[in-house]
């Protein structure tokens, strides 16, 4: 069943994901100002999104293993906070691009998007040396638990901040009114935000699979050692 549902997603994601690259590159228009290139935002915007909606998601599952003690809980908060860091790289590698043809630099400290994306990217880096120097198992999914509530917390506070900020040069495309794009651009953008959002959720899925089956022939393992 599990593999069968792997498939499934792994096919859904290639087609929502090849519907996106067609909207993209055939259906939605040139930006006037910088043409060909902006066609990064369909993929930096949606990504950061998801990537900030994982951070967020695996505070929850922190939040429940803390709350039931069940491991699949921090089973699914370490899965989902480590696809969403691999996430958070493309999306400073994907901005630093757009903002090198955009504003002629690589990186702009002034900015306060690009500047908080980035220290809750450097935040969620510690989640992992943090989880593996602690060697008690059930020490350990404590603590990790614990640090995804406290970090997951915090991602809203810093996003709602950042919007509040006067002083920015990133463009505020996401906002009641759909910002100026026109209707083409937004249809792109939301199909491009279902393809990414489904690349994660597939990738989530393939390595929480992988784990279980590593953590099941582990236990095996140990118990035909025991019975010798």
């Amino acid at each position: 069943m599990s593999v069968n549902r792997v498939r499934l997603m792994v096919l859904t994601t290639a087609a929502v994901g090849a519907a996106a690259v067609a909207a993209i590159f055939l259906y939605a228009p040139l930006d006037a100002d910088q043409g060909l290139v902006q066609k990064i935002f369909y993929v930096h915007v949606p990504m950061a999104i998801v990537t900030l909606c994982g951070f967020i998601a695996a505070g929850v599952m922190g939040l429940r293993y803390l709350r039931t003690g069940d491991r699949s809980w921090d089973l699914r908060s370490y899965v989902t906070i480590h696809i969403s860091l691999v996430f958070a790289i493309a999306v400073l590698v994907t901005g630093s691009l757009w903002a090198r043809v955009s504003w002629g630099h690589w990186w702009v400290w002034n900015e306060p998007m690009l500047v908080s994306f980035l220290i809750v990217f450097l935040l969620y880096c510690c989640y992992q040396p943090l989880r593996f120097s602690i060697e008690d198992p059930e020490r350990q999914a404590r603590y990790a638990a614990v640090f995804a509530v406290t970090a997951g917390a915090f991602v809203p506070v810093n996003f709602l901040a950042v919007r509040m900020a006067q002083s920015y040069t990133h463009p505020r495309v996401l906002s009641a009114t759909g910002g100026h794009m026109p209707a083409s651009m937004r249809l792109t953008f939301v199909i491009a935000l279902a393809a990414i959002s489904l690349l994660f959720l597939t990738l989530r899925r393939v390595e929480l699979e992988s784990k279980r089956t590593a953590i099941e022939l582990r236990r095996r393992r140990r118990l035909a050692e025991a019975a010798r």
